[in-house]
């Protein structure tokens, strides 16, 4: 059995419309940082505003932290997060092989989407009072086609890939064990031990994929996550930081 962190709360909700709006709702009650689980999430979301399906007996959780320092440390949370999903798939099924971290906040498993990440902030001043992350996973089952946008990774179970059932329940447990974990080196050493454990998993390193933002779309050789959490690319231009954007491969 996993042992639960030190100081971490746990809500476990039958049904929520969203994991994140319930943090929303609740964060001014909490005392330390709190997940959220829903075993069934009937409005989950994602990047850009775009839906997130929920089917039966997947994942969808919230964390709602005190982080402090700057917004541009925050959001460095979702490498946090990415590398605590990876941590978790590999111990509840004891296995690495095919599990990859796709910039900015997707897991990978075989080559398909297996989870993704969403960080909202409510701010205080210059800096974040609260970060809720969302974590959504396909522990059982995936989304149907018609709700994948184009040129979409193709999503893909726990289950399908592995043959391996792993419970919401059971999967926060090894979650959050792996997100204290990390989460105390990023507070004591900085981001650049999860910067470099997160680019010994990253998916397509020193390959050629395609960043599209809302406005332009930039194809390059991935080379590196900076000190930032930029994406940087080695095109036909010059080397590129990329904040924000969706990759394709």
């Amino acid at each position: 059995m996993m042992t639960w962190p030190t100081g971490y709360g746990k809500r476990v909700l039958p049904e929520v419309d969203s994991t994140l709006d319930e943090a929303a709702r609740i964060v001014g009650e909490l005392q330390g940082p709190e997940w959220i689980l829903a075993l069934r999430q009937t409005k989950g979301r994602a990047r850009r505003g775009r839906d997130w399906k929920d089917p039966k007996g997947n994942f969808a959780a919230t964390l709602v932290i005190r982080p402090e320092g700057p917004a541009s440390q925050v959001a460095l949370r979702s490498f946090v997060a990415s590398l605590a999903v990876y941590d978790a798939c590999e111990s509840l099924t004891g296995r690495r092989e095919g599990l990859a971290l796709k910039w900015p906040n997707d897991v990978l498993l075989n080559g398909g989407k297996l989870a993704g990440i969403l960080l909202e902030s409510v701010g205080q001043g210059t800096g974040v009072s609260h970060l809720s992350i969302g974590i959504g996973v396909n522990l059982m089952e995936t989304p149907m086609k018609e709700w994948l946008e184009p040129g979409a990774v193709w999503p893909v179970s726990l289950l399908s890939e592995t043959g391996i059932q792993v419970a919401p329940e059971d999967f926060l447990e090894a979650l959050a064990a792996a997100f204290a974990r990390y989460e105390e080196q990023f507070v004591t050493y900085g981001f650049e031990p999860i910067r470099t454990a997160w680019l010994a998993r990253a998916a397509k390193l020193g390959e050629v994929i395609t960043a599209r933002t809302a406005t332009s779309e930039t194809e390059g050789t991935f080379e590196t996550v900076d000190a930032s959490g930029n994406l940087v690319l080695n095109t036909a231009k010059g080397r590129i930081s990329i904040p924000a954007a969706d990759v394709y491969f």
